[in-house]
């Protein structure tokens, strides 16, 4: 008798207690194709296979965002709830969202930014997401996820990147008067929406890239000081309500992994291995008893850059290393970009759902 094939929630939930399932779960997290890119692949599969994208997707990625509905305030056109103003920039092939207005960057005082008009976590319709959860958890029971607590990212987003690290070094009280009201922000947004949930949303996204190509964007002690103390607050409101927080970070991060693993992340997203000292079977030795892993596949050089073989032998290394012992859900490392072939694309995808990993890895 042929044996059922787990559902999506069932996979990554396996994954989560570093169990095997039936293939390696796949997701999207914090990640998705370019609409160019979307829109070669559209054309490849109905040409190659008969089929779009979204009947071939969905299948095969095991995790689903959902989000509560927005009732609060109108915002301004290109507007965010945190007072952000962005714009869209071309890079030829497609476009994306620069900011150009930050709108604490000239605060001096904690004054000003208690001042400040905060997003309320009443604007949003809790009651709204108990729908969509339904609604997605009847359509295959993926593995649902909530995003997306970014507090340092959030704070600097308002301030700007270079005044929030000079604040890390010469004004801390200004540093930390934000990142606490994003934290509190954020701690009481997904502390309503996971109780509404009732137990249905698995995984919460938080995220802050905490290192660059080479290295730490900010001295590791700042971090630890001034930075992972507010996750580990918003992770105990998370594992309060039975979730479990999957963290995004871009960047060389091996310098940081102990610090969040007591931060309190249970999977560590993204898996830059193109960035300097970034190391899966290291990681995996390391941490691999203490953390789940998704991501690996580089956007940043084999699926744009390298031929089907290499995007195959990639997955299946990524999968061989980081599946040992359970704990890893595969995906590529950021956003597929314009120009990445199709086939790439398709071949990260099949690789992942058909490749086993054999009991010598």
């Amino acid at each position: 008798m042929k044996r059922r094939e787990l559902t999506g929630r069932e996979r990554v939930r396996l994954a989560l207690r570093h169990e095997t399932a039936d293939r390696i779960p796949i997701a999207m997290v914090c990640a998705g194709i370019n609409p160019p890119a979307l829109h070669e692949l559209e054309r490849y599969l109905a040409r190659e296979r008969g089929l779009t994208a979204a009947d071939y997707l969905k299948p095969l990625v095991d995790i689903v965002e959902v989000a509560p509905p927005y009732r609060g305030p109108t915002l301004a056109e290109r507007c965010d709830v945190w007072g952000v103003v962005r714009r869209p920039v071309s890079y030829g092939a497609g476009a994306y969202d620069e900011i150009e207005r930050f709108p604490l960057a000239a605060a001096e005082t904690a004054a000003e930014i208690e001042a400040y008009r905060w997003p309320d976590p009443e604007w949003w319709d809790y009651e709204g997401l108990r729908d969509r959860v339904a609604r997605a958890r009847a359509d295959g029971d993926p593995c649902l996820m909530i995003a997306n607590g970014n507090l340092f990212e959030a704070s600097w987003y308002m301030r700007g990147l270079e005044n929030m690290l000079v604040d890390a070094m010469v004004n801390e009280g200004l540093f930390s008067a934000i990142m606490e009201r994003v934290t509190g922000f954020y701690a009481s947004f997904f502390s309503r929406a996971l109780a509404a949930a009732g137990g249905e949303i698995d995984l919460v996204f938080t995220a802050d890239d905490i290192g660059d190509q080479r290295g730490p964007i900010l001295p590791p002690d700042r971090w630890r000081r001034l930075i992972a103390p507010h996750h580990r607050r918003l992770n105990e409101a998370i594992h309060a309500h039975g979730a479990k927080v999957i963290y995004h970070t871009d960047g060389s991060v091996m310098w940081a992994l102990d610090g969040l693993v007591e931060m309190g992340i249970d999977v560590l997203q993204a898996l830059q291995f193109s960035a300097d000292g970034m190391d899966p079977e290291a990681m995996k030795r390391g941490w691999g008893d203490r953390l789940c892993f998704e991501g690996g596949v580089s956007v940043q050089t084999t699926l744009p850059f390298g031929t089907v073989a290499e995007v195959q032998a990639e997955v299946r290394d990524r999968i061989d290393v980081l599946s040992r012992g359970g704990g890893y859900i595969l995906g590529p490392s950021h956003w597929i970009q314009a120009g990445t072939p199709p086939e790439n694309i398709a071949a990260m995808f099949d690789t992942a759902r058909d490749h086993r990993p054999s009991r010598a890895s």
